[in-house]
């Protein structure tokens, strides 16, 4: 089992609670609005990182953000056996099909939505907002675990259990 852990819409706040929630992932995937280049150096202090642009990604560090990412959680024997991620910021941004193009996650963030959702054997995961709490909305990153014959699960972490 692998296990890959998915944060999204940090804004420059990065919990204490996050990077305990993130500790022993042996890979980290940002879908987007991280903040400053130190949130990502310091994500890179748990595990390898992977991250898009946000729509709150501007100037010079944030140009340096792709939109989009393409992460292989597992190799498997042949491409049909792999665990490919697409990576995109907001889900109305998906400029491709999926599923015919070899990916069995979508990553996205945005909204501060978290939702795990499967569509078409494809499995769309929003981990929701690490960062500052927006409205009502819960303090969140997300867990992907891949089993050795290619199964994939979604969690949702609530990171601040008690409305803090």
């Amino acid at each position: 089992m692998r296990t890959i852990g998915v944060i999204s819409d940090t804004h420059g706040l990065l919990r204490d609670e996050a990077l305990a929630g993130l500790a022993g992932v042996e890979l980290i995937i940002h879908a987007g609005d991280v903040g400053p280049r130190e949130i990502l150096d310091r994500l890179r202090e748990v595990a390898p990182v992977f991250a898009v642009r946000g729509n709150t990604d501007h100037g010079a560090f944030g140009q340096t953000l792709p939109v989009t990412e393409v992460v292989t959680l597992t190799a498997g024997t042949s491409a049909s056996e792999s665990v490919v991620a697409y990576v995109v910021h907001d889900i109305d941004d998906l400029d491709l099909d999926p599923l015919p193009a070899g990916f069995s996650v979508v990553v996205y963030g945005h909204s501060h939505r978290p939702a795990i959702e499967w569509r078409g054997g494809v499995l769309y995961f929003n981990p929701g907002a690490a960062g500052h709490r927006r409205f009502d909305l819960p303090v969140t990153i997300g867990m992907l675990r891949i089993a050795d014959d290619g199964g994939v699960e979604a969690e949702i972490v609530d990171l601040a259990p008690d409305g803090a």
